[in-house]
């Protein structure tokens, strides 16, 4: 008070008005610097290091007026102003690090989950993804988790095992491949394996520049079936990933829905979920064939009747159509953190109409279905009649979903539908009351009007 007394007025308003330009030039100069450190892209990597600049957004990032200087009387604009064009930028800061500059026209960068069980025809509706382009797949990378983390099935394990499976699937998503090194045995050196389980089903794996010269006396265990390519450079197909307008991945590893909130959550990615489920009774009896061991008691109850049947089997069944059950349910609920971001499907739908699916399951996950997925679509699901390889991706789909009821014994899927029942009901499944009605080719077991979460 004593120093305001000892200075003219006019010097004391002169210092007000200096210290209130100040504040608002300090303002001003901290988003000029934004600007400026968005343009050298600093500012964007530090937001997201694994995701690419849009240019269109940067340019239009650029061309906002941030300026609050006025022309006719050179003062500084209001602090309001301020604060909205900070705000603009700020948006335009956000909506480029959900953004990746593909070859194309920039877009939004789509994350794709297809979580299954085996046996379910996840290979086959994997491909609807991994014969798209701009995509990059993996198929089953959690494979390796499987192989190298040891849980016992149930209670607290089972829950360790999902988190562990939760986090690697995180970090794939964002291209950070070097996580599977933690788990590929024998370990990678200088980022180099040739023990990738199934990188012969992931074209982005198998070409250029991932694809690298093969190397004599290097034995590749999961090669490429169209070329011959050196062992998988990790580094290359992390920036491979990095350089693919989107990212999808499937898995029959991962079963409980809830523990995937954090991943539908995170800013970086833009994760759509697509659970694919098959009548139980079928995935029985594929199970069968295609891992005989396993299921050595099932096979020799069900021809023989001379081994009991273990309960302790049929808790396992009664258990694994539970947790399918619970993951839909949650699913179909459409809780707010997970609405808009899955989607039910019925291998036996997709069997039936699979370009239709198709085009659903694109159009869900907000991605661009190409001539090239149709022209695989076609070839692979009007196969010849002796196209019937367990695990072969290549057959007469239509014919194929509903083969399994002609051979399974009627005692066998009526222990397959007293387990399931529950998640039999929710599927729109119908449980067949006799030997004739299971065999009967006129007789659908699927529900006539098709479910209410049926697109």
């Amino acid at each position: 008070m004593e120093i305001r007394r000892a200075l003219p007025q006019d010097i004391w308003e002169l210092l007000q008005c200096l210290k209130m330009r100040s504040k608002y030039a300090v303002l001003l100069v901290f988003v000029i610097s934004l600007v400026i450190i968005e343009k050298e892209n600093n500012f964007i990597s530090r937001v997201s290091d694994k995701l690419k600049q849009s240019p269109q957004a940067l340019a239009e990032a650029n061309s906002t007026e941030v300026s609050p200087v006025s022309a006719e009387n050179g003062s500084l604009a209001s602090l309001q102003e301020l604060d909205a064009a900070f705000s603009q930028l700020r948006s335009h800061l956000y909506n480029i690090t959900l953004q990746l500059a593909g070859d194309g026209d920039p877009g939004p960068r789509r994350h794709v989950l297809l979580m299954a069980t085996t046996r379910t025809g996840s290979s086959f509706v994997g491909e609807f993804f991994n014969q798209q382009g701009s995509i990059f797949y993996l198929f089953e990378p959690l494979w390796h988790v499987e192989k190298t983390v040891t849980f016992l099935p149930g209670g607290a394990s089972a829950v360790g095992s999902a988190l562990v499976y939760r986090d690697v699937l995180k970090q794939l998503l964002l291209c950070d491949l070097y996580i599977l090194e933690n788990f590929i045995s024998p370990a990678p050196e200088g980022h180099l394996t040739p023990f990738l389980f199934r990188r012969g089903s992931s074209h982005s794996l198998c070409e250029e520049p991932v694809c690298t010269p093969s190397t004599k006396k290097v034995f590749e265990k999961y090669y490429c079936k169209n070329r011959r390519c050196g062992p998988l450079n990790i580094t290359l197909a992390a920036e491979a990933c990095r350089r693919k307008q989107h990212v999808a991945l499937k898995t029959v590893r991962i079963r409980q829905l809830e523990f995937l909130q954090p991943l539908v959550e995170d800013p970086r990615l833009d994760l759509h979920v697509i659970q694919l489920v098959r009548d139980p009774r079928a995935v029985l009896a594929s199970r069968m064939v295609a891992f005989s061991g396993k299921y050595e008691t099932w096979k020799k109850w069900a021809s023989e009747g001379e081994a009991p049947l273990n309960e302790e089997e049929v808790q396992r069944l009664r258990g694994n159509c539970e947790s399918i059950r619970l993951s839909a349910e949650l699913g179909l609920r459409r809780p707010g953190w997970l609405r808009g971001r899955y989607m039910l499907v019925r291998y036996e739908d997709v069997a039936r109409a699979p370009l239709q699916k198709a085009r659903e399951m694109y159009r869900f996950a907000g991605l661009p279905l190409t001539p090239q997925v149709e022209e695989w679509i076609g070839k692979n699901t009007q196969a010849p009649r002796d196209s019937s390889g367990v695990y072969s991706t290549c057959k007469n789909s239509s014919e194929q979903f509903d083969k399994w009821r002609f051979s399974m014994p009627f005692k066998l899927a009526q222990v397959v539908q007293d387990a399931c029942a529950p998640a039999m009901q929710l599927f729109g499944y119908k449980l067949a009351s006799s030997p004739a009605a299971l065999a009967n080719r006129s007789f659908s077991l699927l529900e006539e009007a098709q479910p209410a979460w049926v697109t």
